[in-house]
């Protein structure tokens, strides 16, 4: 049995059950909250997660990974509270998103994949929570700085066996120059999830990433800034037609709190933007739409799962 980090420890993969693979607990301002702690309401943030939490295990949800990078306010000390009192399985990551520390700039990759070796190995922070999963960005393109962050997660990954999951953008078909970088490190495109895939409707495109191996993120459901729920869901039929359901997953790319926009503001402007819109409303419909159960079970439980299998260097 594989074994993978979780904030509480290790479990087998067997026990992932139902996971979502893109989405946060709390986006917050690095260093904001230690410095200024009045603006930060942490029992009833805290409160919230786990309320939330229990929701989402009620709605038959077991595992989230929470892809919070160093640069949007990773806490472990923080999810870890959230994690003592959640049903759900927590993963977290390590890697950055798209505003790198500035020290990352005086760092070669290298050393910038010891970093993240060592939030995998040792534990992130002082604590003695292991970072599950790496995580990558690059929007709008790659270009030199960002080539190096792709190629330090590229050999911690290979260094370390913990998958990759990246935030890409579709204008740019950025996925593609991802897995280029990739596969120039030796990485197998398999242990990669290309994220943000679900925000075009652009079938070649995706069959292309799937073609080189790699799994694809159809995981912002609820943010209908690119496209309705419905193309979304559109795509996915028209790839489980094509037989690519077993490179799928799934998921929202929410949070329980974002301080960059109030709560109820955002309620108001994207009503579906939770963690429960897929089991509530996309599953449904994709059944109504065709899509079989061992499809719906591969894209939530056995891709995951496959995905967090493929541990150990190379």
């Amino acid at each position: 049995m594989t074994q993978i980090a979780t904030v509480l420890g290790r479990i087998d993969t067997a026990n992932l059950g139902f996971t979502l693979m893109h989405e946060h607990i709390f986006i917050l301002s690095p260093g904001v909250y230690s410095n200024w702690p009045h603006l930060w309401n942490h029992d009833a943030e805290i409160e919230n997660a786990i309320s939330t939490m229990e929701k989402m295990k009620a709605a038959g949800i077991d595992t989230i990974v929470d892809l919070t990078t160093v640069d949007l306010g990773r806490d472990p000390i923080l999810i870890n509270e959230v994690a003592q009192n959640s049903p759900v399985n927590i993963i977290m990551c390590t890697g950055v998103w798209r505003q790198p520390p500035n020290i990352f700039q005086s760092l070669d990759s290298d050393s910038i994949a010891d970093l993240f070796v060592k939030d995998i190995e040792d534990g992130i922070a002082t604590s003695q929570i292991h970072a599950g999963i790496i995580k990558l960005a690059t929007e709008p393109t790659v270009d030199e700085e960002n080539e190096k962050i792709l190629r330090s997660g590229a050999r911690a990954h290979r260094r370390t066996g913990v998958p990759i999951s990246t935030h890409t953008d579709v204008r740019t078909e950025s996925g593609l120059a991802q897995q280029n970088i990739f596969e120039d490190e030796g990485v197998d495109l398999s242990r990669v999830v290309i994220g943000h895939s679900g925000d075009t409707t652009d079938i070649d495109y995706l069959t292309r990433l799937m073609e080189r191996g790699s799994t694809i993120g159809m995981d912002r459901f609820g943010i209908d800034r690119a496209l309705t729920t419905e193309e979304r869901i559109d795509t996915i039929v028209k790839l489980c037609e094509l037989g690519f359901s077993k490179q799928i997953v799934l998921s929202h790319d929410t949070n329980c709190q974002m301080d960059a926009r109030k709560r109820e503001d955002r309620k108001e402007i994207m009503p579906n933007w939770h963690y429960l819109h897929i089991s509530q409303d996309v599953l449904p419909e994709l059944r109504v739409r065709g899509v079989s159960e061992e499809q719906i079970n591969q894209m939530t439980i056995t891709n995951p799962k496959r995905i967090f299998d493929q541990q150990g260097s190379y």
